[in-house]
């Protein structure tokens, strides 16, 4: 530096910007190219200045956040995002355009990560849209900066917060008194020297509670940030509400300038002569010279604590900018700002023309005559009400009016598609990630699966090569906790195994679940075996839970986890002897062995434990049916009909002659629960090892006299028990029930009638619509072929009215 630079006075432009404000966005990058500077400092974690090179990338497409997380603690993270209508990006894109030095000057994530004091406060906008008329701190915005485009609005928000920021209460703190003027005092009532005015510091920063901080993460991604308290709402400017909150400079906020200034002292002594700063509007006034000695913001950043710390870029989404997504610093139209960002030409006509191009997606009559009348309605609000450009505001009035014709449903869609919209973000592949995250990104370009904010149906052919790895990579995704696709509802019918429907979605949280996974192993499988073995290795995984593992170790295809887990199941089958935990695994084991046909995976091993387990049971089970009561029969109940579909699906003779033997042996036994006895005995028909005849002797002998009324009724509860087309088509069955019925004493009508109840009430509608006709008529509703009598008349009537339909001689 010459000695003519080191004597030329330096200046230092402060432009306090709205977070993700397409208005502030641009006006600033006017303001930039009128100033040149040859240093920008941007309000974001210092610690991420490394990451700057990659907004030059051609693949890196906003929306995107900084992501900042505890490097041995990845769940304690927090996001910085930025859209294309953000300020801080379209400053970051100016000096990486021009080559101008860029920095992130507020506190490093390493430190944001280590504290948790922010405290929240009433949204200084709201005291400046009261002051202009309006009871809506968005809409007062909108209207007087966003539709605008203005170097020279930055000096008069500047001069406004500054205003506020001489009424607001500094956060005092242990041993100190806050005086009148807003000065900390000591005990003894002298005012601290080296303490900073009031007009200096902040509490959470007005524009950024409420009104967007990056720093300021929503409460469920960034660790310890308070609330945002609403606008208080009002009916108008004459109306009185109740004593608003004060504002507050919080003891965070006044740390967190205090770095700002230090930072921006530091780019002064480096040399930097015309410095531009791009901050919170309501930091402007704590930034503009002279900044004062930096005595006292030393001693407020002496001693933070921090944390190791790690940064990186991520993908966002626009419904994560909106602050009903619970993003502090959020807006509540990213769609909107995006389109007034991007639309430079007739923005108005351009939106409500995409309006029209959504309502026809959902078949509602939108024509050309529709948008011209909405453009024109928009514009007329926007000149009675003396705006330079139609806002959000008139654009939805017209919409209202003229597109949805007074249907507040339809402008729903509107606001959930366009209004705030959904798009998501992509980084450069080159930015730093985690390997698992690498990985992760390969198999989805490989497999054609694109990550994407919108819900998308994906049905598979598992007999197709790529259908089958999307199959198994969204399994393994699912079991390191990165729920990317959920499975639906298959819109092609199929028979079998061979189909699955996922529902996909990318959330932008997922890049710090895949972190968090990231511990387990550096590949998606391998950190998949890994994560499934620890889960079945717990004390408290037992046969049900290890058979669960099992089943999803087979449909990720995760051969390194299954000969442990097949292990482990054994080990715990043997010497499990609760009948109730074996036949609840039986199921899904057996179910599992359907999967080597389709996926290719191979089941030998599990087929000899599964062998052995339905061999404990039959050992086992006739001991376990003694003396139950009945909530423990009716459970028993439906997992031997659980149980009996599994083996009759695995279609292996050997098993399924085992098992029906079983069943034989339970019906037969005059001490088990008449609820457990009639449902073997069904199971028994169905599977035709017993006929009907043999079944309506049972019920017969099941309904005689020596049985009380409470075990008959349990006996017919587990024979025809959801199964009502027995009795609709059986008349021996439905006349035999009948008959005991109407045998029943008063008394024991009572008795049994609620059990009764509870049966008959579980068939379908038309189920018991047939029986209550048969039982009417004194017949079933269904003959067999050949029982009712024939009618010659009658058919010859229909005969010659199908001879005449189809014209033909009779």
């Amino acid at each position: 530096m010459s000695r003519a630079q080191a004597a030329e006075p330096g200046e230092t432009r402060v432009f306090g910007i709205r977070h993700h404000g397409p208005g502030s966005a641009r006006s600033l990058r006017l303001a930039l190219e009128e100033f040149r500077p040859d240093t920008i400092l941007i309000e974001g974690p210092a610690d991420a200045d490394p990451l700057v090179v990659h907004t030059a990338a051609a693949s890196m497409a906003p929306p995107v956040a900084l992501l900042g997380y505890v490097s041995d603690e990845p769940a304690r993270a927090a996001f910085w995002p930025y859209a294309v209508f953000s300020p801080e990006w379209q400053a970051l894109r100016y000096a990486v355009d021009n080559e101008v030095p860029v920095r992130f000057c507020d506190l490093p994530a390493a430190q944001v990560l280590a504290v948790d004091d922010r405290a929240g406060g009433r949204d200084a906008l709201a005291e400046l849209a009261a002051a202009g008329g309006y009871d809506d701190a968005e809409r007062w915005w909108d209207a007087v900066v966003e539709s605008t485009s203005d170097s020279g609005t930055f000096e008069a928000i500047t001069e406004a917060m500054a205003a506020l920021r001489e009424t607001a209460i500094i956060e005092p703190e242990t041993g100190t008194v806050i005086g009148p003027t807003g000065a900390p005092e000591t005990e003894g009532g002298t005012a601290d020297p080296e303490a900073p005015p009031a007009g200096e510091f902040q509490a959470a920063s007005a524009d950024e509670v409420g009104n967007g901080d990056p720093g300021a993460a929503p409460a469920a991604e960034h660790p310890g940030e308070s609330p945002t308290p609403a606008p208080d709402e009002t009916d108008g400017p004459e109306s009185a509400p109740p004593q608003p909150e004060p504002l507050i400079l919080d003891r965070h906020t006044l740390i967190r300038e205090a770095h700002m200034r230090q930072v921006l002292r530091k780019a002064r002594k480096d040399g930097a002569r015309r410095i531009a700063v791009v901050c919170g509007a309501w930091h402007a006034p704590a930034l503009q010279e002279p900044l004062g000695p930096a005595a006292a913001d030393l001693r407020l950043l002496k001693g933070l604590p921090k944390v190791k710390a790690t940064l990186t870029w991520v993908p966002w989404t626009h419904s994560r900018l909106a602050a009903a997504s619970g993003y502090g610093a959020g807006v509540t139209s990213p769609g909107w700002y995006h389109h007034l960002f991007t639309e430079t030409e007739r923005p108005i006509a351009s939106w409500l023309t995409r309006v029209a191009g959504v309502l026809r997606a959902h078949d509602l009559p939108v024509s050309s005559a529709h948008i011209i009348e909405a453009v024109r309605l928009a514009e007329t609000l926007a000149a009675l009400r003396a705006r330079p450009l139609a806002g959000l505001s008139e654009v939805t009035e017209a919409t209202r009016a003229v597109l949805c014709e007074g249907d507040d449903t339809a402008l729903r869609l509107v606001g959930t598609e366009l209004v705030v919209g959904e798009s998501l973000g992509a980084v450069p592949p080159e930015a730093p990630t985690v390997p698992l995250e690498a990985d992760l990104r390969a198999a989805a370009r490989t497999l054609r699966l694109k990550q994407e904010a919108l819900v998308r149906t994906l049905d598979l052919d598992l007999r197709k090569e790529r259908d089958i790895g999307r199959s198994r990579l969204l399994h393994r995704l699912r079991l390191l906790g990165v729920h990317w696709g959920t499975p639906g509802a298959g819109t092609v019918q199929s028979k079998g195994t061979f189909r699955e429907t996922w529902e996909l979605r990318w959330e932008p949280e997922f890049a710090v679940r895949v972190i968090e996974a990231s511990r387990w192993g550096t590949t998606v499988q391998a950190a998949a075996e890994a994560k499934i073995l620890d889960t079945a290795a717990r004390s408290g995984s037992g046969v049900t839970e290890l058979t669960e593992a099992l089943e999803f170790a087979l449909l990720a295809e995760l051969p390194g986890a299954l000969d442990g887990l097949i292990t482990r199941l054994g080990s715990a089958a043997a010497v499990d002897h609760d009948m109730t935990h074996l036949l609840a695994a039986l199921p899904g084991l057996l179910r599992t062995l359907r999967y080597g046909d389709v996926r290719g995976t191979d089941t030998s091993a599990l087929t000899h434990v599964a062998d052995s387990m339905l061999v404990r049971i039959c050992a086992g089970l006739p001991a376990a049916v003694t003396g139950l009561g009945d909530d423990t029969a009716a459970a028993l109940r439906d997992q031997l009909d659980t149980a009996t579909t599994a083996v009759h699906t695995r279609d292996h003779a050997e098993s399924t002659e085992q098992w029906l033997s079983v069943l034989a042996r339970l019906a037969d036994r005059p001490d088990v629960h008449g609820l457990l006895v009639g449902r073997t005995v069904r199971l028994l028909c169905d599977a035709d090892r017993i006929d009907t005849e043999e079944a309506a002797r049972r019920l017969a002998a099941a309904l005689s006299v020596g049985h009380t009324a409470a075990a008959k009724a349990a006996w017919v509860d587990g024979f025809v028990g959801g199964r009502g087309l027995v009795l609709v088509h059986d008349r021996a069955l439905l006349r035999l029930i009948d008959g005991w019925l109407a045998g029943l004493s008063e008394e024991q009508f009572v008795e049994v009638v609620p059990l009764l109840r509870r049966t008959f009430g579980a068939f379908e509608s038309g189920e018991r619509r047939a029986i209550g006709e048969a039982v009417r008529d004194g017949r079933p509703a269904a003959t067999a072929p050949g029982a009712a009598e024939t009618d010659p008349a009658r058919g010859l009537l229909a005969l010659r009215t199908v001879a005449d339909i189809l014209g033909v001689p009779a």
